[in-house]
């Protein structure tokens, strides 16, 4: 298999565990998004990352590739067998990957790629009203829908990474949630960071990105 898309992308991230979860080996090539690089875009016509290859197969969206590697390889499970299960799983995962990774990137953009890359100030009237306004009702929603201990369906899933992943560029723009006002949502947050996998993960992605 291989594996188009930039080390640190959320969404390539979700991909990463599901491959190591199932112990899938895979090569990764570093890819951008939306750049207009043609080669790219003749096997992902949006520009969007990640693409995965499997053989003749080309698949495109993290929750597609992840669905798919279910299907395909489907041991050990990412995702519940029963239907109500499912069907939530389905709403964290598709929550995760639209509105709370839209402000968590609105944070990494303004705070570390601005400065970092484009070298421009951030907006920090825009960071606060992501912080003070944006974010808070989806925090007090996850904090009343994930469990105190462990994770959401007892063992690890792709519904646990995919509310986490958001999280890690937030935090790499040096946000971090306020652990009094959501104490379960917080520590959630930690044992999937410390999940073997997740940490072997975070950790090969830090070197990668240069921050190790």
């Amino acid at each position: 298999m291989v594996l188009h898309g930039a080390s640190g992308s959320p969404f390539v991230r979700k991909v990463q565990v599901a491959l190591a979860v199932k112990e899938l080996p895979y090569e990764q090539i570093q890819q951008l998004p939306f750049t207009r690089d043609p080669e790219y875009r003749k096997i992902n016509p949006l520009g969007k990352i990640p693409t995965l290859r499997d053989g003749d197969l080309t698949i495109c969206d993290s929750t597609v590739i992840c669905e798919y590697l279910e299907d395909t390889y489907p041991q050990p499970p990412l995702y519940p067998l029963n239907s109500a299960d499912k069907a939530r799983a389905r709403w964290f995962e598709e929550l995760g990957g639209t509105r709370v990774a839209e402000l968590a990137a609105g944070i990494f953009f303004q705070r570390f790629m601005r400065p970092m890359v484009l070298k421009q100030d951030p907006d920090e009237v825009l960071v606060a009203k992501i912080i003070d306004k944006q974010l808070p009702p989806l925090l007090d929603y996850l904090e009343s829908q994930v469990p105190a201990q462990g994770f959401i369906f007892g063992e690890f899933m792709m519904a646990d990474m995919s509310l986490m992943s958001p999280f890690v560029n937030a935090a790499y723009a040096g946000y971090e949630l306020d652990a009094q006002r959501w104490p379960v949502f917080t520590y959630f947050l930690a044992r999937v960071k410390s999940h073997p996998v997740v940490r072997a993960v975070l950790e090969s992605e830090a070197v990668a990105m240069g921050f190790a």
